[in-house]
């Protein structure tokens, strides 16, 4: 159990716990940077498929996001919007809130319309960043031959760790729960959750069967890793899973 009892090092009388180095891949910065420099470029030209209508006063297109994010596209006291109107030269109309419904993008000038909706969808997709998760995607591994080595494990865990403070039968996940989590969603409506649903269908017809020819794959679950650097604050072990084949997808 090196997560319980990691390797311990003296230094000048002092005791420190040795951690696994892991390395640090700066990949995820990169495309962040990279995805809010494309937006930046299109504040001149559309980023997606939407439509700019125009109308008798210029021009105008509108914007499906949750009412749980109207909030921030105000600011306090209305500041945020009005900043946004100012600055393009548009009039946004957004629902009150907690009502569900599209804002409205209305200006004349086609170009100051394209520049508020993609300033509004990088904020709306900056504060979903920081919502907590409401969804997540997993695999059941509530087997009978997975529970009885599950409990196994468990019981394995009790007899040699029973002195260690926190180890007991309660921190341990029900077998009829036991899952493989694959990913995490912020959906904040019924509607982003049909959504997801029709596209995680999508993917596995066009993709998934297709690259594993519709038929099963094999994992191994073998070894236990924390969420954490410091074994002290883990509240949180999970089975570590590789491909039985050894690739790495």
């Amino acid at each position: 159990m090196e997560v319980l009892r990691p390797t311990l090092i003296n230094i000048g009388g002092r005791i420190y716990r040795k951690n696994a180095v892991r390395e640090a891949s700066h990949q995820i910065e990169e495309e962040e940077d990279d995805f809010y420099r494309e937006s930046a470029q299109c504040l001149d030209e559309p980023c997606d498929d939407f439509i700019v209508e125009e109308t008798e006063r210029g021009f105008q297109c509108t914007i499906d996001l949750p009412s749980q994010l109207f909030k921030y596209i105000i600011g306090k006291k209305g500041e945020t919007k009005r900043t946004l109107e100012s600055e393009t030269r548009t009039s946004i109309s957004i629902p009150r809130p907690g009502v569900e419904g599209d804002i409205v993008i209305s200006g004349q000038h086609r170009n100051g319309v394209i520049s508020a909706r993609t300033r509004i969808e990088l904020l709306a997709e900056s504060f979903r960043r920081k919502q907590q998760f409401t969804h997540f995607l997993s695999f059941a591994l509530n087997q009978p031959q997975i529970q009885k080595n599950f409990l196994l494990f468990k019981d394995e865990v009790l007899a040699k760790c029973f002195k260690d403070r926190g180890v007991e039968g309660t921190i341990f996940q029900n077998p009829a729960k036991l899952h493989l989590t694959i990913g995490t969603l912020v959906l904040l409506n019924e509607k982003e959750v049909t959504q997801a649903n029709e596209l995680l269908k999508c993917c596995k017809e066009e993709f998934l069967d297709k690259i594993t020819g519709s038929k099963p794959l094999q994992v191994k679950v073998a070894g236990i890793e924390y969420m954490n650097d410091d074994p002290a604050m883990v509240d949180v072990l999970y089975a570590k899973v590789e491909m039985k084949d050894g690739s790495e997808s």
